[in-house]
């Protein structure tokens, strides 16, 4: 008898720098990975964000010819495709289906107005009861809102509107869909009940034909088309699952499935990451409640806006040490290796963005604390670390709050690469921390999720179960952690002093 094809699930990850796709086996481990770079995006004006959706198409297309010749497979090799990408972006279609404008992404905080009118318009706790989540300039609605203020001849022109990944995927089968993990993100989906909010699309005017149908992330939701095969050289009538926003997909990837289990994230940004058996809510709206890529469930996520980004500023304006060859993040750490827990006193606000988690204060900006004569370069980096890290903790301390269960955390990200900030993690959260084997980012979550979609696993949890193995624990130091403690109480301290200070400023 002739031996089976090998089964190929593929992810893509249409990301912010790039669109990446991974290609797993039936065990779950990674057979190809492939890349395409897209265009740095534009900034028409201080605090704008755009980049061209036609950019990404034709990354998606690259990314995916390379991990199919990495890996020596065939079309028919791959049995189902998932996504996952950035979020909250705003994708504008006219009735052919083309590209009205740039897309308004993520990082774009040019629409704090409306956020503020919709806050007025709804009131803040009703918009948190309808949404489970405050009117902030990230999400999609406002985007919208500022078009149809600025750019009325482009408004008008509206027929359909996407996130990222999802109009890569109408390229690719023709299909407009989304998932409830990525439209948790829009403002625009009633997250309790896992539907569009009938109040805020009437409230606002948008109107519900514009927006895709709604799926469940491992739902097959189209097969690629004549135009998406010819793009990828996958087959035509290959299926494909809804997917899921980055954050969610990632989650997926690292077993963040069932409620207990929490990520903690560096890269950029920082992310802590809870998988809930409820939608979750603070009523203050300091977190962020969406569902999560699993049916039925839901997931409660602070964001710290400058984690990563804080170590690569220091790293920009004051060099990675003498060029060894090695990665400079690693050259960073180990300067600050040699610094004992505390930094000496040395606090790092990593507030260079402003800061969503817990303050929502688009305004502030970093701090270093507490400067000696005594300090040298190496405290500064180890005081940026931890200050990373009691930035992550504030998001535990909501959750001990909200009462979301914490039983195990597993770290994500350049966080989890470095053994010096693996170990503040544990101390400052003081809790031990795990490493996942394959700590492969969104595009892995894709192709669980794809996984899932074609049936060889029957739900995100067994495929977890099967697939997600945890490398490597690292315990807290019981003395370390306890001064982690107390510093932390002292770093709290820090954020009002701000405030007040940017208040004087502006006035």
């Amino acid at each position: 008898m002739p031996e089976a094809a090998i089964a190929f699930f593929l992810g893509i990850d249409v990301g912010t720098s790039g669109t990446r796709a991974l290609l797993i086996n039936e065990s779950g481990r990674v057979a190809a990975r492939g890349t395409h770079e897209h265009a740095a995006f534009a900034s028409p004006r201080d605090g704008w964000a755009e980049q061209d959706p036609l950019d990404w198409w034709r990354a998606c297309g690259a990314a995916v010819k390379k991990a199919l010749q990495q890996a020596g497979a065939k079309a028919d090799d791959v049995a189902c495709v998932g996504f996952s990408g950035q979020m909250h972006g705003a994708v504008m279609l006219d009735e052919s289906g083309n590209v009205i404008r740039p897309a308004i992404i993520w990082c774009d905080q040019r629409t704090e107005k409306q956020s503020k009118e919709l806050e007025q318009k709804f009131g803040l706790s009703r918009i948190i009861q309808l949404t489970c989540n405050p009117p902030l300039t990230n999400f999609t609605l406002t985007k919208l809102l500022w078009v149809r203020e600025n750019e009325p001849q482009n408004f008008a022109r509206i027929h359909y509107v996407m996130l990222p990944k999802d109009y890569i995927r109408y390229r690719l089968t023709g299909d407009r869909a989304i998932d409830m993990a990525d439209a948790s993100g829009t403002l625009m989906l009633d997250v309790t009940n896992r539907r569009w909010s009938s109040e805020v699309l009437s409230g606002t005017k948008i109107p519900q034909e514009w927006l895709p149908a709604l799926y469940e992330s491992p739902d097959v939701c189209g097969k690629l088309s004549k135009e998406g095969a010819e793009a990828t050289g996958l087959n035509v009538g290959t299926p494909v699952v809804a997917g899921a926003g980055d954050q969610a997909a990632g989650a997926v990837g690292m077993g963040i499935v069932r409620a207990g289990v929490v990520s903690a994230t560096i890269g950029t940004s920082g992310v802590v990451f809870a998988a809930t058996d409820r939608p979750a809510l603070d009523p203050q709206g300091r977190i962020h409640t969406f569902c999560h890529a699993i049916p039925g469930r839901w997931h409660v996520m602070g964001v710290t806006q400058a984690a990563g980004l804080s170590l690569r500023w220091f790293r920009d304006q004051f060099g990675a040490g003498k060029d060894d060859g090695r990665d400079p993040y690693e050259r960073l750490s180990d300067e600050s290796a040699g610094v004992p827990a505390g930094a000496e006193n040395l606090f790092w606000a990593p507030y260079l963005m402003g800061e969503r988690t817990p303050h929502l204060d688009p305004n502030v900006r970093g701090a270093l604390v507490g400067l000696s004569p005594s300090h040298t370069r190496a405290h500064i980096i180890r005081a940026i670390q931890e200050g990373v890290a009691y930035s992550l903790k504030d998001t535990f301390s909501i959750f001990e709050e909200m009462k979301v269960p914490v039983t195990k955390i597993r770290l994500g990200g350049g966080g989890a690469r470095s053994n010096v900030w693996r170990q503040i993690q544990a101390d400052v959260y003081a809790h031990e921390v795990e490493l996942v084997e394959a700590e492969e980012g969104a595009a892995y979550g894709a192709a669980v999720l794809a996984g899932v979609g074609a049936r060889h696993w029957n739900s995100v949890d067994e495929a977890c179960d099967a697939i997600v193995r945890v490398a490597a624990r690292v315990a807290p130091h019981a003395e370390s952690s306890k001064l982690m403690q107390k510093n932390y109480a002292a770093y709290r301290r820090i954020y009002p002093a701000l405030r007040s200070i940017n208040t004087n400023n502006a006035s």
